[in-house]
């Protein structure tokens, strides 16, 4: 077997695969056994007919098979003798079968070379989860327009019990209890996202963009059901994909970075996730709590 590497850009290789006449005649000589064992030629019992007619019938599905597993088998010898350590399938190009040999280029994916300068310590400051009178009086605001309610209607015990509370005093601690959680939610999103924005900024390298775009299509994917779900015509979605495309090709790329780096700790750290446990969730949690939490 004879392989020879090109480098690509910083995360993308170039593999030619050269497999000689022997491996393949071998391999060939193999599926041609197989195939005669159940193959129907007139005359001849299954496993009797001699070679020359199963080729004659089969000759095309024979060199088909022969590629469908002398291809993956040499590809994995190859990324082992080459040291090289994909993070996807490979692309498949260019494959030729001619004169008995196999030919064939592999574009592989390979992990960029992340260098993180640090990752415990980062400094990060929690908002306050308190609702303030404001915040709940713009609220009770909002469920007296949502409920359809008059404008003239007050807010006042015989509202609360429209809601199905026994008092207004009862109605304003449930929902303060309500937006407390809320809040209390989205200041924990709030901190993830300034330690991610620290590790995006203070980590600079090139992204794979296979990976990218499988996620850009996984996001387009999920978008397009969220807007059919909405009551979008199928016509005016496919009519925006271009503009979702643009705008979703950003996110994309910030989730296969993140993704990377917290795989990138998870390894320095020597983090394994458990069944049904999330990595990129526990590496998140281990980096909260090495934190360095403003007041």
């Amino acid at each position: 077997m004879k392989v020879v590497v090109k480098k690509v850009d910083a995360v993308k290789r170039e593999m030619q695969f050269e497999i000689p006449k022997e491996r393949v005649s071998q391999k060939l000589s193999e599926i041609y056994q197989d195939i005669g064992r159940v193959a129907r030629i007139k005359g001849f019992r299954p496993g009797k007919a001699p070679r020359h007619l199963i080729e004659a019938e089969h000759g095309a599905l024979a060199r088909e098979e022969t590629l469908k597993k002398l291809i993956p088998e040499v590809y994995e010898q190859g990324i082992s003798q080459e040291n090289i350590d994909p993070i996807d399938l490979p692309e498949i190009h260019d494959v030729e079968f001619k004169d008995g040999t196999i030919r064939f280029t592999a574009h592989v994916d390979i992990k960029p070379e992340i260098k993180i300068k640090q990752y415990k310590g980062i400094k990060v400051t929690r908002k306050d989860s308190k609702v303030t009178d404001e915040e709940l009086n713009k609220t009770l605001e909002y469920f007296k327009t949502s409920q359809g309610k008059d404008k003239e209607t007050v807010i006042d015990d015989h509202f609360a019990k429209s809601l199905g509370y026994p008092s207004l005093e009862t109605f304003k601690q449930s929902l303060t209890r309500q937006m407390e959680m809320d809040k209390d939610r989205q200041n924990r999103m709030d901190v993830e996202n300034q330690i991610v924005d620290f590790l995006l900024k203070e980590t600079p390298f090139a992204v794979p963009q296979n990976m990218v775009k499988k996620q850009l299509e996984h996001h387009l994917k999920e978008t397009k059901h969220r807007l059919k779900h909405q009551g979008m015509p199928d016509a005016e979605i496919q009519k925006r994909e271009d503009e979702m495309r643009k705008e979703l090709q950003k996110v994309a790329e910030k989730d296969v970075r993140v993704y990377l780096i917290l795989e990138t700790i998870a390894q320095a750290e020597g983090m394994i996730a458990a069944e049904g446990e999330s990595l990129p969730a526990k590496v998140m949690a281990f980096l909260l709590k090495e934190a360095d939490w403003q007041q």
